[in-house]
């Protein structure tokens, strides 16, 4: 793709990496949080600092192999091919659990606005997938379409989260802080665990990598555009959900599923609420779209490399690569729809700490492929922080997650191997 051809620049390039970041984590996070308190805060403040020396681990990288695939081009470049393998298999489990998780809340915000088409879980899971295939719709028309939703979601998503987060700052109940920590565990077991639960809102922050030949002067507009966007995205996070957890009783927000909608309600009234709800199913909207551009480029870059079937290597006359969007779309439909008969808000935790997981190996070898193969003392240094907070979270992960990230991960070795035999 030549220069003039790229159709991703710096806003909407950032876009990518802001909308892919702020999705369902940042509007369902402070349910999955309440239990935790203002303990939050220590895995926030970790997360947050993981999260920069990963940006820019990454945007070093990019300007090292500005080349589509972003982790994957990474890991095979600094490892080799089979290693490159397993980073591109886990990372595209990452994605399409993400695109479930998501669509998850975008039940929840449409339930806060229209709870009758919410009310049993095969209603909800219907909402969810019905956003899941229309942005599968958009991305089909190309990858300029889906750029340019991109950046329209993601201003429509960014303006009102900063303003609620500021304006309702001052409306904080503090004694909702107190206790610090209210579980039975210590700080440290609760940071583990919350830095697993804030990851997810972290995530995303690579985006730009992933389809670095189609946008514009690669290794400066990327390596700019992941460190921007993972400082707008995690300050307007770590603002909107703490803020949350000082407006509504820790109680009432475990039950919830729209929580920053119903915390602008009980500040605002019903129509607050309404309208924090339709920003949020913007936001996921957004964040659907940003994920199911991803989860076709990654594998369309290393199945041009042989190690994927050749079928996600094809692009329509468009330039999108239809397989890739139809194959991760249905898999993230079969999550959702196995475990539809869960809570919106277990059913959302699960499907985040499983893309969590799988995402975790990307991370780890990326950071571990700028100390091996990078240049510069500070920069080596950051990568090695970068590769200490991976490791870090994978502690807070949990059993049934990591197992079922570990297993399918394996699973995909033997694919690799036929593969290989057959070129």
């Amino acid at each position: 793709m030549t220069n003039s051809r790229r159709p991703l620049g710096f806003w909407s390039a950032t876009a990518l990496v802001v909308g892919s970041m702020i999705g369902s984590g940042t509007f369902l996070l402070p349910a999955t949080l309440a239990p935790y308190g203002a303990a939050t805060l220590v895995g926030w403040g970790i997360t947050l600092c993981g999260a920069l020396l990963l940006a820019v681990t990454f945007a070093r990288l990019a300007r090292r192999w500005p080349q589509t695939g972003g982790p994957y081009v990474f890991a095979r470049n600094a490892f080799g091919e089979l290693p490159g393998f397993v980073v591109a298999w886990s990372y595209w489990i990452s994605m399409w659990c993400a695109i479930a998780a998501i669509a998850v809340a975008f039940a929840g915000s449409i339930g806060a606005i229209f709870p009758q088409l919410t009310a049993t879980p095969v209603r909800a899971a219907s909402c969810g997938l019905v956003a899941l295939w229309l942005c599968a719709g958009v991305n089909l028309l190309g990858v300029r379409e889906a750029g340019r939703l991109q950046l329209l979601t993601t201003v429509l998503k960014v303006v009102p989260l900063l303003l609620f987060g500021l304006v309702a700052l001052w409306f904080v109940d503090t004694s909702h802080y107190v206790p610090f920590n209210p579980t039975a565990e210590s700080l440290g077991s609760v940071a583990a665990s919350t830095v697993a639960l804030t990851l997810w809102a972290m995530i995303g922050l690579e985006a730009a990598t992933v389809p670095a030949e189609s946008v514009d002067d690669a290794p400066r507009t990327v390596a700019r555009a992941t460190v921007a966007g993972t400082a707008i995205a995690g300050i307007a996070t770590v603002l909107a959900c703490t803020t949350v957890l000082g407006l509504l009783p820790a109680d009432v927000l475990a039950n919830s599923g729209a929580p920053m909608a119903d915390a602008a309600a009980a500040l605002w009234g019903p129509t607050a609420g309404m309208l924090l709800a339709v920003v949020m199913a913007v936001s996921c909207v957004g964040a659907l779209n940003g994920w199911t551009l991803l989860s076709a480029q990654l594998p369309m870059a290393a199945a041009r490399d042989g190690v994927l079937p050749r079928a996600f290597a094809h692009e329509t006359r468009r330039g999108a690569p239809a397989f890739g969007v139809i194959v991760s779309c249905l898999l993230a439909t079969v999550l959702v729809i196995c475990n539809y008969n869960r809570s919106l808000v277990d059913l959302f935790k699960f499907s985040v700490l499983l893309s969590t997981a799988a995402t975790l190996l990307p991370y780890l070898v990326g950071a571990a492929a700028w100390l091996w193969r990078g240049t510069g003392l500070v920069s080596r240094v950051v990568a090695a922080g970068a590769l200490a907070f991976s490791l870090y979270a994978v502690i807070g992960i949990g059993t049934e997650a990591l197992l079922w990230g570990v297993g399918l991960i394996i699973a995909g070795v033997p694919i690799y191997f036929v593969l290989r035999r057959q070129r």
